[in-house]
């Protein structure tokens, strides 16, 4: 198993891509730690991992509140002794134009989507740094490459995700700490129900997808696993301030 004896945390797994993530890190010896404020969520997630064999447990929080996210960070680490994997995967979708959109929304996004992420990585960092080791992914998005109709507060979280990314990976290369991001496209999970709310209706979404994608379908959760396993293991030990997009080839159209 390429993660036996790991200790990762993955934010927002208690439902679809961070559920997946965090199936795939323990069937490969990972303990994983689940964050999710939705805690019956994140028990559902643990459950499953138990199921087939692995080691889990949740944590219920809130990753906007930054005193409590950097006490759970703390508290991971006092318990294990060490953090080897952080998998920023907590997010959301807010829809509206520049317009539109809610100063609310907009600050709820970038509270969500990218403080979090700095904050998490920034709780980590010491010991990670002290290890000599680790690995931090953080969940962008194609919208980070490309943009979205109407979605100004999102497609903005996921840029400076990418660029704080980068900025991180060259930071702190030299203590052996790897950072990268995951740019998932469509991936048939409820995290899209804004933007299938503002194209009209589930049809809506059928018919963009297939005239946007060139694989003409959505992915499935799973499909998006095996990218994080890659990003989070030894299996990329060489790569780090990229990003990987996953997204049926919709930034080449």
């Amino acid at each position: 198993m390429i993660l036996k004896d790991q200790v990762a945390i993955v934010t927002g797994a208690g439902s679809g891509i961070g559920r997946a993530g965090a199936m795939i890190m323990a069937r490969e010896g990972a303990e994983v730690v689940v964050f999710d404020r939705n805690f019956a969520g994140a028990e559902d997630t643990v459950a499953l991992i138990v199921a087939h064999g692995g080691k889990a447990r949740a944590v219920e929080i809130d990753v906007t509140d930054d005193g409590l996210l950097t006490k759970a960070i703390s508290d991971v680490h006092a318990r294990h002794g060490r953090i080897d994997i952080l998998h920023n995967h907590a997010g959301a979708q807010v829809e509206g134009n520049l317009e539109d959109v809610s100063l609310e929304g907009f600050d709820r996004s970038w509270d969500l989507n990218v403080r979090s992420h700095f904050v998490a990585a920034r709780a980590v960092m010491p010991h990670m740094r002290a290890a000599g080791r680790g690995v931090i992914l953080n969940t962008a998005s194609s919208s980070g490459v490309l943009y979205d109709r109407e979605m100004v507060a999102y497609t903005t979280t996921k840029h400076a995700v990418i660029a704080m990314t980068r900025q991180i990976a060259g930071d702190y290369g030299r203590y052996g700490i790897r950072v990268n991001a995951l740019c998932p496209g469509w991936v048939d999970t409820p995290f899209n129900e804004p933007f299938i709310r503002q194209l009209g209706g589930r049809a809506a979404i059928e018919d963009y997808i297939r005239s946007r994608v060139p694989l003409g379908r959505w992915a499935d959760v799973e499909e998006i696993a095996e990218p994080i396993l890659f990003l989070v293991s030894s299996r990329s030990s060489y790569v780090t301030g990229q990003i990987l997009v996953c997204d049926g080839g919709e930034t080449i159209a």
